[in-house]
Protein backbone atom coordinates (compact mmCIF):
# COMPACT_ATOMS: atom_id res chain seq x y z
CA UNK A 1 0.00 0.00 0.00
CA UNK A 2 1.48 3.23 -0.59
CA UNK A 3 1.84 5.37 2.55
CA UNK A 4 -0.99 8.20 3.46
CA UNK A 5 -2.82 9.10 6.31
CA UNK A 6 -5.31 5.83 6.01
CA UNK A 7 -2.11 3.24 5.58
CA UNK A 8 0.55 4.90 7.96
CA UNK A 9 0.40 2.74 11.08
CA UNK A 10 0.87 5.73 13.41
CA UNK A 11 -1.95 7.26 14.41
CA UNK A 12 0.62 10.88 14.76
CA UNK A 13 0.68 10.25 10.60
CA UNK A 14 -2.77 9.13 9.96
CA UNK A 15 -5.51 9.36 11.88
CA UNK A 16 -4.55 13.02 13.64
CA UNK A 17 -2.12 13.99 10.82
CA UNK A 18 -4.01 17.15 10.84
CA UNK A 19 -2.85 18.07 14.25
CA UNK A 20 0.75 17.53 14.41
CA UNK A 21 1.57 17.98 10.85
CA UNK A 22 3.17 21.34 12.02
CA UNK A 23 5.98 19.04 13.50
CA UNK A 24 6.50 17.21 10.04
CA UNK A 25 9.54 19.66 9.05
CA UNK A 26 11.08 19.06 12.74
CA UNK A 27 10.75 15.58 13.20
CA UNK A 28 10.47 14.01 10.33
CA UNK A 29 13.44 11.66 8.43
CA UNK A 30 13.19 14.69 5.56
CA UNK A 31 13.35 17.30 8.35
CA UNK A 32 16.01 15.33 10.15
CA UNK A 33 18.08 15.28 6.63
CA UNK A 34 17.80 19.14 6.17
CA UNK A 35 19.11 19.88 9.57
CA UNK A 36 22.03 17.64 9.22
CA UNK A 37 22.63 20.06 6.28
CA UNK A 38 22.09 22.78 8.20
CA UNK A 39 24.69 21.52 10.57
CA UNK A 40 27.44 20.99 8.18
CA UNK A 41 27.06 23.94 5.80
CA UNK A 42 26.96 26.10 9.06
CA UNK A 43 29.90 24.29 10.28
CA UNK A 44 31.60 24.79 6.85
CA UNK A 45 31.53 28.35 6.93
CA UNK A 46 32.47 28.84 10.36
CA UNK A 47 35.69 26.82 9.37
CA UNK A 48 36.40 28.99 6.44
CA UNK A 49 36.20 31.63 8.34
CA UNK A 50 39.45 30.48 10.59
CA UNK A 51 41.56 30.94 7.89
CA UNK A 52 43.59 27.91 8.29
CA UNK A 53 45.91 26.67 5.65
CA UNK A 54 43.98 24.67 3.32
CA UNK A 55 41.76 27.48 2.70
CA UNK A 56 43.38 29.97 0.42
CA UNK A 57 40.20 31.74 0.37
CA UNK A 58 37.56 33.38 2.40
CA UNK A 59 34.36 32.42 0.92
CA UNK A 60 32.36 35.81 -0.41
CA UNK A 61 29.15 36.56 0.27
CA UNK A 62 27.49 35.04 -3.11
CA UNK A 63 28.97 31.54 -1.97
CA UNK A 64 28.04 31.80 1.57
CA UNK A 65 24.31 32.06 0.51
CA UNK A 66 24.49 29.57 -2.30
CA UNK A 67 25.83 27.27 0.40
CA UNK A 68 22.82 28.65 3.32
CA UNK A 69 20.65 28.15 0.32
CA UNK A 70 21.28 24.09 0.03
CA UNK A 71 19.18 24.16 3.39
CA UNK A 72 16.67 26.88 3.12
CA UNK A 73 15.16 25.98 0.16
CA UNK A 74 15.85 21.99 0.66
CA UNK A 75 13.77 19.79 -1.25
CA UNK A 76 12.18 16.58 -1.75
CA UNK A 77 14.37 16.03 -4.87
CA UNK A 78 17.83 16.42 -2.35
CA UNK A 79 16.72 14.49 0.57
CA UNK A 80 15.93 11.80 -2.08
CA UNK A 81 18.95 12.01 -3.50
CA UNK A 82 20.29 11.34 -0.14
CA UNK A 83 18.48 8.27 0.89
CA UNK A 84 19.36 6.68 -2.50
CA UNK A 85 22.90 7.37 -1.40
CA UNK A 86 22.71 6.41 1.70
CA UNK A 87 21.81 2.66 0.28
CA UNK A 88 25.03 2.23 -1.03
CA UNK A 89 27.32 4.38 1.97
CA UNK A 90 24.61 1.67 4.62
CA UNK A 91 25.19 5.56 6.48
CA UNK A 92 23.20 8.41 6.84
CA UNK A 93 25.76 11.60 7.75
CA UNK A 94 28.54 10.07 5.72
CA UNK A 95 25.30 10.18 2.59
CA UNK A 96 24.88 13.87 3.57
CA UNK A 97 28.64 14.85 3.21
CA UNK A 98 28.57 13.25 -0.37
CA UNK A 99 25.51 15.41 -1.18
CA UNK A 100 27.07 18.49 -0.01
CA UNK A 101 30.65 17.51 -2.09
CA UNK A 102 28.74 17.14 -4.92
CA UNK A 103 26.83 20.57 -4.37
CA UNK A 104 29.97 22.10 -4.36
CA UNK A 105 31.52 20.74 -7.02
CA UNK A 106 28.35 22.53 -9.13
CA UNK A 107 29.18 25.77 -7.47
CA UNK A 108 32.70 25.94 -8.30
CA UNK A 109 33.85 25.27 -4.79
CA UNK A 110 35.40 21.75 -5.59
CA UNK A 111 38.53 22.55 -4.17
CA UNK A 112 37.22 22.76 -0.93
CA UNK A 113 34.95 19.76 -0.90
CA UNK A 114 37.27 17.99 2.05
CA UNK A 115 36.40 20.78 4.15
CA UNK A 116 32.82 19.43 4.66
CA UNK A 117 32.59 17.21 7.67
CA UNK A 118 36.41 18.05 8.55
CA UNK A 119 37.25 16.20 11.47
CA UNK A 120 33.88 15.45 12.65
CA UNK A 121 32.18 12.09 13.31
CA UNK A 122 28.20 11.27 12.96
CA UNK A 123 27.70 12.50 16.36
CA UNK A 124 28.53 15.88 16.21
CA UNK A 125 26.22 16.40 13.51
CA UNK A 126 23.32 14.40 15.15
CA UNK A 127 24.08 15.66 18.38
CA UNK A 128 23.71 19.48 17.13
CA UNK A 129 20.76 18.36 14.60
CA UNK A 130 18.49 16.95 16.82
CA UNK A 131 18.41 19.75 19.58
CA UNK A 132 18.12 21.84 17.02
CA UNK A 133 15.47 20.85 15.51
CA UNK A 134 13.71 20.21 18.94
CA UNK A 135 14.85 23.92 19.69
CA UNK A 136 12.67 24.94 16.69
CA UNK A 137 9.68 22.95 17.10
CA UNK A 138 9.01 23.73 20.65
CA UNK A 139 9.62 27.62 20.57
CA UNK A 140 7.08 27.39 17.06
CA UNK A 141 4.91 25.14 17.38
CA UNK A 142 4.44 23.21 20.74
CA UNK A 143 5.03 25.93 23.04
CA UNK A 144 2.79 28.33 21.34
CA UNK A 145 0.30 25.29 21.52
CA UNK A 146 0.94 25.02 25.48
CA UNK A 147 0.56 28.76 26.14
CA UNK A 148 -2.79 29.25 24.44
CA UNK A 149 -3.96 26.45 26.69
CA UNK A 150 -2.86 27.82 29.62
CA UNK A 151 -4.46 31.22 28.64
CA UNK A 152 -7.90 29.36 27.43
CA UNK A 153 -7.60 27.86 31.62
CA UNK A 154 -6.62 31.51 32.98
CA UNK A 155 -9.74 33.49 31.36
CA UNK A 156 -12.13 30.25 32.35
CA UNK A 157 -10.78 30.58 35.96
CA UNK A 158 -11.56 34.35 36.02
CA UNK A 159 -14.97 33.69 34.13
CA UNK A 160 -16.06 31.91 36.80
CA UNK A 161 -14.12 33.36 39.70
CA UNK A 162 -17.58 34.12 41.60
CA UNK A 163 -19.33 30.63 40.94
CA UNK A 164 -19.93 28.72 44.30
CA UNK A 165 -19.21 24.87 44.06
CA UNK A 166 -19.50 22.50 46.74
CA UNK A 167 -16.16 20.71 47.21
CA UNK A 168 -15.50 17.05 47.12
CA UNK A 169 -12.55 15.47 49.20
CA UNK A 170 -12.42 12.02 49.25
CA UNK A 171 -14.92 11.68 46.90
CA UNK A 172 -17.51 13.45 50.06
CA UNK A 173 -19.23 16.64 50.34
CA UNK A 174 -16.46 19.10 51.95
CA UNK A 175 -15.75 23.05 52.63
CA UNK A 176 -17.07 24.91 49.28
CA UNK A 177 -15.33 26.69 47.03
CA UNK A 178 -14.85 28.87 43.86
CA UNK A 179 -15.21 27.18 40.33
CA UNK A 180 -12.59 29.88 39.35
CA UNK A 181 -10.57 29.04 42.16
CA UNK A 182 -10.03 25.49 41.01
CA UNK A 183 -9.62 26.19 37.69
CA UNK A 184 -6.25 28.41 38.81
CA UNK A 185 -4.98 25.74 40.58
CA UNK A 186 -4.10 24.28 37.63
CA UNK A 187 -3.20 27.23 35.94
CA UNK A 188 -0.87 28.02 38.66
CA UNK A 189 0.63 24.77 38.65
CA UNK A 190 1.04 24.38 34.60
CA UNK A 191 2.85 28.25 34.83
CA UNK A 192 5.07 26.94 37.29
CA UNK A 193 5.92 23.80 35.00
CA UNK A 194 6.31 25.78 32.12
CA UNK A 195 9.12 28.04 33.57
CA UNK A 196 10.96 25.22 34.77
CA UNK A 197 10.70 23.97 31.61
CA UNK A 198 12.06 26.86 30.06
CA UNK A 199 14.95 26.36 32.38
CA UNK A 200 16.75 23.25 30.70
CA UNK A 201 19.23 23.89 28.11
CA UNK A 202 18.98 22.64 24.70
CA UNK A 203 22.30 20.85 25.03
CA UNK A 204 24.54 20.24 22.16
CA UNK A 205 28.04 18.23 21.94
CA UNK A 206 31.05 18.59 19.52
CA UNK A 207 34.25 17.00 19.50
CA UNK A 208 35.32 15.00 17.24
CA UNK A 209 35.03 10.89 17.49
CA UNK A 210 35.64 10.86 21.05
CA UNK A 211 35.49 14.17 22.36
CA UNK A 212 38.26 15.38 22.63
CA UNK A 213 39.05 16.89 19.10
CA UNK A 214 41.70 14.47 18.71
CA UNK A 215 41.47 14.69 14.67
CA UNK A 216 41.18 18.60 14.99
CA UNK A 217 44.31 19.05 17.28
CA UNK A 218 46.54 16.75 15.17
CA UNK A 219 46.03 18.47 11.72
CA UNK A 220 46.18 22.29 13.13
CA UNK A 221 47.66 21.63 16.96
CA UNK A 222 48.07 25.89 17.17
CA UNK A 223 44.64 26.46 16.70
CA UNK A 224 42.26 26.66 19.89
CA UNK A 225 39.51 24.38 18.69
CA UNK A 226 37.59 24.53 22.22
CA UNK A 227 37.13 28.08 21.70
CA UNK A 228 35.88 27.02 18.26
CA UNK A 229 33.62 24.50 19.25
CA UNK A 230 32.31 27.16 21.80
CA UNK A 231 31.28 29.81 19.56
CA UNK A 232 30.17 27.69 16.83
CA UNK A 233 27.58 25.27 19.16
CA UNK A 234 26.89 28.67 21.21
CA UNK A 235 26.81 31.20 19.20
CA UNK A 236 26.51 30.17 15.07
CA UNK A 237 23.88 27.51 16.48
CA UNK A 238 22.51 29.28 19.27
CA UNK A 239 22.74 26.06 21.55
CA UNK A 240 25.12 25.19 24.95
CA UNK A 241 27.80 23.28 24.41
CA UNK A 242 28.29 19.84 26.41
CA UNK A 243 32.42 19.52 27.93
CA UNK A 244 33.69 17.33 28.25
CA UNK A 245 31.95 14.52 26.67
CA UNK A 246 32.23 10.88 25.17
CA UNK A 247 31.44 10.63 21.31
CA UNK A 248 27.43 11.33 21.91
CA UNK A 249 25.48 14.02 24.22
CA UNK A 250 25.45 13.27 27.77
CA UNK A 251 21.21 13.46 26.99
CA UNK A 252 21.23 14.62 30.64
CA UNK A 253 19.33 18.11 29.68
CA UNK A 254 17.21 16.13 26.65
CA UNK A 255 16.14 13.76 30.16
CA UNK A 256 15.18 16.93 32.24
CA UNK A 257 12.95 18.62 29.36
CA UNK A 258 11.61 14.85 28.46
CA UNK A 259 10.56 14.86 32.39
CA UNK A 260 9.86 18.22 32.57
CA UNK A 261 6.96 17.43 29.97
CA UNK A 262 5.91 14.64 31.98
CA UNK A 263 5.31 16.98 34.62
CA UNK A 264 3.22 18.95 32.56
CA UNK A 265 1.21 16.51 31.34
CA UNK A 266 0.53 15.27 34.10
CA UNK A 267 -1.34 18.51 35.38
CA UNK A 268 -3.22 18.21 32.17
CA UNK A 269 -4.67 14.56 33.05
CA UNK A 270 -5.53 15.56 36.40
CA UNK A 271 -7.49 18.46 34.87
CA UNK A 272 -9.01 16.17 32.07
CA UNK A 273 -9.71 13.91 35.05
CA UNK A 274 -11.41 16.45 36.96
CA UNK A 275 -13.80 18.39 34.09
CA UNK A 276 -14.69 14.76 33.37
CA UNK A 277 -16.32 14.25 36.48
CA UNK A 278 -17.73 17.72 36.30
CA UNK A 279 -19.66 17.33 33.04
CA UNK A 280 -20.80 13.74 34.33
CA UNK A 281 -22.06 15.43 37.52
CA UNK A 282 -23.83 17.82 35.42
CA UNK A 283 -21.73 21.10 36.03
CA UNK A 284 -21.24 21.56 32.70
CA UNK A 285 -23.45 20.61 30.20
CA UNK A 286 -21.61 20.55 26.27
CA UNK A 287 -22.57 21.80 23.21
CA UNK A 288 -24.02 20.17 20.56
CA UNK A 289 -23.08 19.92 17.22
CA UNK A 290 -25.36 18.90 14.17
CA UNK A 291 -24.47 15.82 12.89
CA UNK A 292 -22.32 14.86 15.66
CA UNK A 293 -23.17 11.27 17.21
CA UNK A 294 -22.40 10.57 20.77
CA UNK A 295 -23.32 6.89 20.78
CA UNK A 296 -23.78 4.36 17.57
CA UNK A 297 -26.74 2.81 20.26
CA UNK A 298 -27.76 5.03 23.17
CA UNK A 299 -29.30 8.61 20.96
CA UNK A 300 -28.99 11.13 23.69
CA UNK A 301 -25.28 10.26 25.27
CA UNK A 302 -22.81 13.39 24.56
CA UNK A 303 -19.59 11.97 25.82
CA UNK A 304 -17.03 13.99 26.83
CA UNK A 305 -14.61 12.84 24.43
CA UNK A 306 -12.13 15.66 24.15
CA UNK A 307 -10.76 15.05 27.74
CA UNK A 308 -10.64 11.15 27.01
CA UNK A 309 -9.03 11.81 24.05
CA UNK A 310 -6.65 13.84 25.53
CA UNK A 311 -6.30 11.59 28.70
CA UNK A 312 -5.00 8.87 26.31
CA UNK A 313 -2.53 10.80 24.17
CA UNK A 314 -1.00 12.51 27.66
CA UNK A 315 -0.66 8.95 28.76
CA UNK A 316 1.01 7.44 25.57
CA UNK A 317 3.43 11.05 25.22
CA UNK A 318 5.00 10.15 29.13
CA UNK A 319 5.19 6.56 28.72
CA UNK A 320 7.75 7.11 25.69
CA UNK A 321 9.04 10.65 27.63
CA UNK A 322 9.71 8.07 30.51
CA UNK A 323 11.87 6.04 27.91
CA UNK A 324 13.79 8.46 26.61
CA UNK A 325 14.34 10.31 29.89
CA UNK A 326 15.44 6.98 31.82
CA UNK A 327 17.40 4.98 28.48
CA UNK A 328 19.20 8.13 26.54
CA UNK A 329 21.41 9.47 29.54
CA UNK A 330 23.49 5.59 29.38
CA UNK A 331 25.76 4.61 26.85
CA UNK A 332 27.92 1.84 26.82
CA UNK A 333 31.62 2.99 27.48
CA UNK A 334 32.32 5.73 24.63
CA UNK A 335 29.17 5.25 22.36
CA UNK A 336 26.63 2.73 22.02
CA UNK A 337 24.14 3.14 18.85
CA UNK A 338 20.85 2.51 21.42
CA UNK A 339 20.26 6.40 21.33
CA UNK A 340 20.03 6.30 17.51
CA UNK A 341 17.20 4.49 17.29
CA UNK A 342 15.65 5.87 20.30
CA UNK A 343 16.05 9.46 19.33
CA UNK A 344 14.56 8.74 16.15
CA UNK A 345 11.18 8.78 17.95
CA UNK A 346 11.98 12.02 19.79
CA UNK A 347 8.89 13.75 17.78
CA UNK A 348 6.23 11.01 18.63
CA UNK A 349 5.68 12.36 22.73
CA UNK A 350 5.54 16.16 21.04
CA UNK A 351 3.31 14.90 18.53
CA UNK A 352 0.91 13.17 21.10
CA UNK A 353 0.80 16.27 23.20
CA UNK A 354 0.02 17.96 20.88
CA UNK A 355 -2.60 15.87 20.28
CA UNK A 356 -4.23 16.40 23.49
CA UNK A 357 -3.75 20.26 23.94
CA UNK A 358 -6.09 20.65 20.75
CA UNK A 359 -8.18 18.37 22.35
CA UNK A 360 -8.22 19.99 25.73
CA UNK A 361 -8.79 23.17 23.87
CA UNK A 362 -11.68 21.81 21.97
CA UNK A 363 -13.19 20.64 25.03
CA UNK A 364 -13.24 23.56 27.22
CA UNK A 365 -14.86 25.52 24.44
CA UNK A 366 -17.65 23.30 23.78
CA UNK A 367 -18.71 23.25 27.68
CA UNK A 368 -21.97 25.02 29.14
CA UNK A 369 -21.82 25.68 33.02
CA UNK A 370 -25.01 24.59 34.66
CA UNK A 371 -24.67 27.07 37.21
CA UNK A 372 -28.77 25.31 38.83
CA UNK A 373 -26.65 21.91 39.19
CA UNK A 374 -24.07 23.68 41.45
CA UNK A 375 -26.25 25.34 43.03
CA UNK A 376 -28.74 22.38 44.28
CA UNK A 377 -25.63 20.10 44.86
CA UNK A 378 -24.77 23.30 47.30
CA UNK A 379 -28.50 23.03 48.65
CA UNK A 380 -28.71 19.44 49.45
CA UNK A 381 -25.41 19.83 51.32
CA UNK A 382 -25.95 21.99 54.22
CA UNK A 383 -24.06 19.81 56.62
CA UNK A 384 -20.90 21.51 55.04
CA UNK A 385 -21.99 24.81 57.05
CA UNK A 386 -21.26 22.89 60.25
CA UNK A 387 -17.47 23.40 60.51
CA UNK A 388 -18.11 27.13 59.85
CA UNK A 389 -20.59 26.98 62.93
CA UNK A 390 -17.79 24.99 65.51
CA UNK A 391 -15.01 27.30 64.18
CA UNK A 392 -16.91 30.38 65.41
CA UNK A 393 -18.37 28.42 68.47
CA UNK A 394 -14.80 27.78 68.78
CA UNK A 395 -13.55 31.21 68.86
CA UNK A 396 -16.14 32.49 71.97
CA UNK A 397 -15.46 29.72 73.83
CA UNK A 398 -18.57 27.58 73.67
CA UNK A 399 -18.00 24.26 74.91
CA UNK A 400 -17.46 21.00 73.04
CA UNK A 401 -18.95 22.63 69.49
CA UNK A 402 -17.24 20.05 67.44
CA UNK A 403 -18.88 17.38 69.47
CA UNK A 404 -22.00 18.85 69.46
CA UNK A 405 -22.17 19.60 65.17
CA UNK A 406 -20.78 15.85 64.99
CA UNK A 407 -23.88 14.91 67.06
CA UNK A 408 -25.91 16.88 65.01
CA UNK A 409 -24.77 16.16 60.96
CA UNK A 410 -24.42 12.58 61.75
CA UNK A 411 -27.39 11.57 62.41
CA UNK A 412 -29.59 9.67 59.53
CA UNK A 413 -31.77 12.48 59.36
CA UNK A 414 -31.02 14.62 56.57
CA UNK A 415 -29.40 18.25 56.88
CA UNK A 416 -31.62 21.06 55.59
CA UNK A 417 -31.63 24.53 55.99
CA UNK A 418 -33.81 24.66 58.70
CA UNK A 419 -32.34 22.06 60.80
CA UNK A 420 -29.36 24.16 60.61
CA UNK A 421 -31.46 27.06 61.76
CA UNK A 422 -32.89 24.96 64.36
CA UNK A 423 -29.65 24.13 65.59
CA UNK A 424 -28.58 27.89 66.06
CA UNK A 425 -31.67 28.94 67.79
CA UNK A 426 -31.33 26.37 70.27
CA UNK A 427 -27.47 27.42 71.22
CA UNK A 428 -27.12 28.98 74.49
CA UNK A 429 -25.13 32.56 73.15
CA UNK A 430 -25.62 35.97 72.52
CA UNK A 431 -27.93 37.20 69.49
CA UNK A 432 -25.40 38.79 67.81
CA UNK A 433 -23.59 35.37 67.50
CA UNK A 434 -26.51 33.67 66.21
CA UNK A 435 -27.35 36.33 63.67
CA UNK A 436 -24.03 35.62 62.54
CA UNK A 437 -24.18 32.16 62.40
CA UNK A 438 -27.62 32.38 60.59
CA UNK A 439 -25.55 34.25 57.68
CA UNK A 440 -23.95 31.16 56.37
CA UNK A 441 -24.70 29.31 53.78
CA UNK A 442 -23.47 26.59 51.61
CA UNK A 443 -22.67 29.40 48.54
CA UNK A 444 -21.41 31.47 50.73
CA UNK A 445 -18.84 29.46 52.39
CA UNK A 446 -16.62 30.15 50.15
CA UNK A 447 -13.25 31.74 52.00
CA UNK A 448 -11.16 34.30 50.18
Amino acid sequence: MQLNELTAISPVDGRYRSKTNALAEYFSEYGLIQYRVQIEVEYLIFLNAQKMVGFNTAFNEQQINALRNLYLQFNEEAALWIKHTEKTTNHDVKAVEYYLKDQMDKMGLSAYREWVHFGLTSQDINNTAIPLSIKDALHKVVLPSLQKLIQQLEAMAIQYEAVPMLAKTHGQAASPTKLGKEIMVFVARLKAQYQQLLMVPFSAKFGGATGNFNAHHVAFPAHDWQAFGNAFVNQVLGLDRSFPTTQIEHYDNLAAMCDAFKRIHTILIDLCRDIWQYISMDYFKQQLKAGEVGSSAMPHKVNPIDFENAEGNLGIANAILDHLSSKLPISRLQRDLTDSTVLRNIGVPFAHGLIAYSSIEKGLGKLILNEAALNQDLEDNWAVVAEAIQTVLRSIAYPNPYEALKALTRTNTHIDAAAIRTFIDELDVAEDIKARLRLITPSNYTGI
